[in-house]
C-alpha cells in the first residue's frame, strides 16, 4: 500500500494490532483528532490465509509471526517453547484460532483487589458488548446440535464490529456429542459464559463473519473502516527504534517516536500523546530500549535510564496447554487430510469453499469448550485436599500477593481451574518445532482432547537482549515454575479419559486408544503456549511492581499509556481475544475522557 508519511498527529499509537487499531478507530471517531499508527509488519487484509479461518495454523511461524521463541524452560526438562505474535495490521487477532471466549467475573474482579478499584467486572461488561455482535444461527435444529439455549440476550452483543458466530456445524459430529456428553454427566455449562459465572461444557463461538465465512478480527473491523478516514494515518513495515522524552518539567513527556521504515531513520511527533499497543513482548521491549525499566539492565546494555522501574517485562502469565490424540471411528469426519495436505482433500474443501462458502475451511481451531474444576476436587473432601495440596507451595514474599489471587480463584468452587476443548485433528505434540500439529503427521483421522490452564500460579519475564530495537527480547514464562501448576494440570488431563469414555463421544473414537505416558510426564513433554501470553507492563500500584495505573498512564510520564495485554495484572480465564478487545474499547473511552 502507499505510506502515509504524516509526521506529527494527535496521538501516536505503536503497534496497529487488535488493541491498537480499537484504539486508533474510536479516536478517530472525532474528525477533529488525527491519529498516526505505526505498525511493523504489513497490511495483510486481503491475504487469503488470515481470511480464510482454517488457515490459521500456516501462518505461525510465517512472515505475519514474530517468530519469538522462549528461553530453555527448566519445567519443561530443557524445552524451548514457540511464543508466537500477531505482525501485520490487526496483529495477533489476524492469526490467531478464531475462539471467543468470556472470562470469569471473579477473574476480572480480581484486578481490582491487586489495587485497580475501577477495573472490575461491572466496567468492562458494557465493552465485551460493544466490540463485538453474536449471530444466532436462524434455524432450531442449529442451535439444537449446538445446545446453545444458554445465549442470554443481556450479555450478548449486538452490534459491534467484530462477527461472532457458530461455524462448522455441518462437518462437526463432535459439536452434538460434546454438549451430550456434558448434559450426560450433569456438567453442562450453567450460564451463558459472558454472563461471567458459568462452568461446564458448551459450543463456543469464534470470530467468523457468519455471511462469507471468513475471519472477522481488528484488522478488517476496525482498521479497514477507520482507514477511510482522512484524519487517520498508518505507516507499515516501520521498526520503532525507541520513544523520545522531554524531561524539562521534572515528569518524562514522550514528545515522539523513532523509527526506521523503508531503511530511513524517522521521527513522528505527538501533540497530545503516545500510545504503545506492541503486544506482551514488544511493549516492554519497547520501554526498556526508551529507557524505562530495571536501571541494572538498562546500564548493562548501554542505555540511559529515563523512569526506574523493575516491574517492566515482570509479571508474563500464559496459560499452558497439552492433549491427546485419539483415532476416530470410521466415518466420523476430521481435518487431518487438510493437515497432511492431501491433494484430493485440499480440492475439495477449496471447491466447497468457493462455490458453497461451506465445508473445512469455514472452521477455525476450537468448538467445544468446557471450564472445569478438577473432578475430584469437586466434593468437600476434594476441596480440603486441594487446599492442603496448595498450602505445601508457600510463596516467596514478593509473590505473596498474585500467589492470594490465584489461590482464591481456584479454591472457588464455582470458578474452573482448567479449560478442556476437543479439537478434530492429531496434534504432534512431540515435535513442536515443526509447528502447531507438528511434522510427524500419522495416516488415518483423529481427534484430540486438550486442557488449557485457567489460572496459573507461575509467572515469567520478558526483557531485551540487546539496545539493538531488531533483537528479539529474551522470553522466559518460568512454565511449571511453580508445582502446584503441574499437580493441577496432570490431575486434568487423567480427567479426559473418563470424558473420552462417556456414551456420548466414546462412538466416535477407536476403542483401545491408550494414554500415552503418565500424566505429569506427559505434561512436561508436551505443554507449550496458548499464545494468551499477558501482564508484562502489569496495571498495579507501583510498589507492588506496576507499570501503568488505573489509566493506563506509564508510572513517571505525563503523556505515555499501554494500551494492551501486557497491563493485564492478572490472566483471564480462557482465551484473552475478547479481554484484549474490551480493555482496549474501554481505554479509548478513558483516553477521549
Amino acid at each position: 500500500m502507499t505510506q502515509d508519511f504524516v509526521t506529527v498527529a494527535d496521538y501516536i499509537v505503536v503497534g496497529g494490532g487488535t488493541s491498537g487499531l480499537v484504539v486508533a478507530n474510536r479516536l478517530t471517531e472525532d474528525p477533529n483528532v488525527h491519529v498516526l499508527v505505526l505498525e511493523a509488519g504489513q497490511d495483510t487484509t486481503a491475504d487469503p490465509r488470515v481470511n480464510i479461518p482454517a488457515f490459521w495454523q500456516s501462518l505461525i511461524g510465517s512472515e505475519v509471526d514474530w517468530q519469538y521463541k522462549s528461553l530453555p524452560q527448566e519445567g519443561l526438562l530443557g524445552r524451548s517453547v514457540k511464543e508466537p505474535q500477531g505482525k501485520g495490521l490487526g496483529g495477533s487477532s489476524a492469526i490467531n484460532a478464531q475462539a471467543w471466549i468470556a472470562p470469569s467475573q471473579a477473574g476480572i474482579d480480581a484486578w481490582a483487589k491487586l489495587g485497580n478499584s475501577s477495573w472490575n467486572w461491572a466496567s468492562l461488561v458494557p465493552y465485551y458488548k460493544k466490540t463485538h455482535t453474536l449471530n444466532i444461527p436462524p434455524d432450531q435444529a442449529t442451535v439444537d446440535h449446538l445446545g446453545i439455549d444458554w445465549v442470554n440476550d443481556e450479555y450478548r452483543g449486538s452490534s459491534g464490529p467484530i462477527q461472532v458466530s457458530f461455524p462448522g456445524v455441518v462437518q462437526n459430529p463432535f459439536g452434538k456429542a460434546w454438549v451430550d456428553a456434558f448434559r450426560g454427566m450433569n456438567k453442562a455449562t450453567t450460564g451463558d459464559p459472558f454472563s461471567g459465572n458459568s462452568i461446564g461444557g458448551y459450543s463456543n463461538s469464534a470470530t467468523i463473519d457468519p455471511v462469507n465465512k471468513v475471519r472477522s478480527y481488528a484488522g478488517t473491523a476496525y482498521g479497514l473502516p477507520a482507514l477511510q478516514r482522512p484524519n487517520f494515518h498508518l505507516v507499515t513495515g516501520l521498526t520503532v527504534q525507541k520513544i523520545l522524552f522531554d524531561q524539562a518539567s521534572g515528569k518524562a513527556i514522550a514528545t515522539g517516536v523513532q523509527g526506521t521504515v523503508q531503511g530511513e531513520l524517522k521521527t513522528f511527533n505527538a501533540c497530545k500523546e503516545i500510545i504503545i499497543a506492541a503486544g506482551a513482548f514488544n511493549t516492554p521491549k519497547l520501554l526498556e530500549l526508551s529507557g524505562i525499566g530495571n536501571r541494572d539492565l538498562l546500564t548493562k546494555y548501554g542505555i540511559p535510564t529515563i523512569i526506574e522501574n523493575s516491574g517492566v517485562g515482570e509479571n508474563m502469565q500464559d496459560h499452558l496447554a497439552s492433549g491427546i490424540s485419539f483415532e476416530v471411528a470410521d466415518g466420523a469426519m476430521t481435518g487431518d487430510s487438510l493437515l497432511r495436505q492431501e491433494p484430493e482433500a485440499l480440492q475439495m474443501a477449496q471447491q466447497l469453499y468457493a462455490e458453497y462458502k461451506a465445508g473445512t475451511f469455514t472452521s477455525g481451531g476450537i468448538q467445544s469448550h468446557a471450564f472445569m474444576v478438577v473432578p475430584e476436587f469437586e466434593v468437600a473432601e476434594g476441596q480440603r485436599r486441594q487446599s492442603e495440596l496448595i498450602a505445601k507451595h508457600p510463596p516467596k514474599p514478593e509473590d505473596a500477593d498474585h500467589y492470594n489471587i490465584v489461590r482464591s480463584l481456584i479454591e472457588n468452587p464455582n470458578e474452573a481451574s482448567a479449560a478442556w476443548i476437543v479439537f478434530q485433528a492429531q496434534s504432534s505434540l512431540h515435535d513442536k518445532d515443526r509447528g502447531f500439529m507438528g511434522g510427524q503427521l500419522l495416516p488415518g483421522n483423529h481427534a484430540s482432547l486438550g486442557v488449557l490452564q485457567c489460572h496459573p500460579f507461575s509467572r515469567g519475564s520478558s526483557h531485551i537482549s540487546s539496545a539493538d530495537a531488531s533483537a528479539a527480547p529474551e522470553i522466559n514464562p518460568r512454565y511449571f515454575s511453580n508445582p502446584i501448576d503441574l499437580e493441577i494440570m496432570a490431575r486434568h488431563m487423567q480427567a479426559l479419559e473418563a470424558l473420552r469414555n462417556t456414551t456420548e463421544l466414546a462412538c466416535l473414537f477407536k476403542p483401545g486408544g491408550k494414554h500415552l505416558e503418565v500424566a505429569k510426564k506427559y505434561l512436561i513433554d508436551t505443554a507449550g503456549t496458548s499464545y494468551h501470553t499477558c501482564g508484562t507492563a502489569a496495571m498495579l500500584p507501583k510498589d507492588k511492581g506496576g507499570v501503568v495505573d488505573e489509566k493506563l498512564m506509564v508510572y513517571g510520564t505525563g503523556n505515555l499509556r499501554i494500551v494492551d495485554a501486557s497491563i493485564f495484572p492478572v490472566i483471564p480465564r480462557g482465551n484473552i481475544q475478547s479481554t484484549v478487545y474490551a480493555v482496549a474499547e474501554r481505554a479509548a473511552d478513558i483516553i477521549k475522557g
